[in-house]
């Protein structure tokens, strides 16, 4: 190896250890204040319990809070003190989000401060671990409502199911899509394509486009399925099929039909069964919990080409949420 060849290969070799140790300082440094604001947190709350001093909690952590700020900056002015309390009383145990401490700033915990459930803001916290998602993005997630649109396709999921959790949504939003109202399944289809990214993004990571109407010959006869997915994740192909209009019964046969042949000849060692997933512009759900689809491996789920206001987007998914939960109590009634 010559001097000039030499020199570089070295310099190279210093310049990632210099990254790599950089990337690791950030990444602890981002934990040690998550941390430090946790116990900042614990210690004003065991303080204001212990000395039994609730009624003038308002006027100590003021007082605090300006003593702080003059002393350390505008990062302990009071509305982050306040936040820091609320941290440390929603987990109190910090090992529950230490491991996604070094991916996720400060700022992507406040986020999920206002949330109702701890289910809701621990699924939020570790999507943008795995993602790692900027706090914008993070932000347009939980607005998007992720989390209560997993919950409502989970309800479609029974105990002797053969499909795992939080592996779909419903509905799916594809305003990101740019669809008309007005649309046909091949407007739809070619729109996804055309999008595919953020398809993806929506859908779920780890999804990797495979092929568009694969064809299938069945006793002489051509099939296709509009759109086939592999997803890293669950390690099996997704059969993807477009409808507009309400869902029909006659699409689980449709569908089952498809799954049959990926399965015997598609399917590659090591992965598991192809699972279907049938979008249609609206759902008819109580027919899809009598078929009990879940059983064949499909699921279906509404698409909406347009995103409401926010007040309007939590108001129908929290309908949809409640209404789906109430048939599965009622379901669990039935002799």
């Amino acid at each position: 190896m010559d001097l000039i060849n030499y020199e570089q290969k070295l310099f190279d070799e210093i310049s990632i250890l210099i990254e790599q140790s950089r990337r690791t300082a950030y990444a602890q440094t981002k934990r040690i204040t998550v941390y430090l604001f946790w116990q900042i947190g614990k210690h004003i709350n065991a303080d204001i319990i212990e000395n039994k001093r609730a009624d003038y909690g308002k006027q100590i952590v003021l007082q605090l809070a300006t003593q702080l700020r003059d002393k350390y900056g505008r990062t302990f002015e009071l509305r982050n003190i306040r936040r820091m309390m609320q941290f440390a009383e929603q987990f109190s145990d910090f090992e529950i989000v230490s491991a996604v401490t070094t991916q996720l700033s400060w700022t992507h915990f406040v986020e999920v401060l206002p949330l109702k459930t701890q289910e809701a803001k621990l699924f939020y916290l570790n999507e943008a671990a795995k993602s790692v998602m900027t706090t914008r993005d993070f932000r347009k997630l939980i607005n998007r409502k992720a989390f209560e649109r997993k919950e409502i396709a989970n309800t479609q999921i029974t105990v002797t199911t053969k499909i795992p959790l939080n592996a779909f949504k419903d509905p799916y939003l594809f305003d990101i899509l740019g669809l008309k109202e007005e649309h046909q399944e091949e407007d739809l289809e070619e729109a996804i394509l055309r999008e595919l990214e953020k398809f993806i993004l929506e859908f779920g990571k780890g999804l990797t486009f495979v092929e568009r109407q694969k064809r299938m010959i069945i006793d002489g006869n051509d099939y296709h399925v509009d759109l086939l997915f592999y997803s890293r994740d669950l390690k099996r192909l997704i059969a993807v099929e477009l409808k507009l209009g309400k869902f029909e019964a006659d699409y689980n046969g449709q569908m089952k039909l498809y799954l049959g042949w990926l399965d015997k000849y598609d399917r590659r060692e090591g992965e598991e069964a192809p699972i279907g997933l049938i979008l249609c512009t609206k759902s008819s759900r109580e027919q899809i919990e009598l078929l009990k689809l879940d059983k064949d491996r499909i699921v279906v789920a509404e698409y909406w080409t347009a995103l409401p206001p926010k007040k309007e987007l939590e108001e129908k998914i929290q309908t949809l949420l409640i209404e789906t939960k109430e048939r599965l109590e009622r379901k669990k009634l039935l002799p």
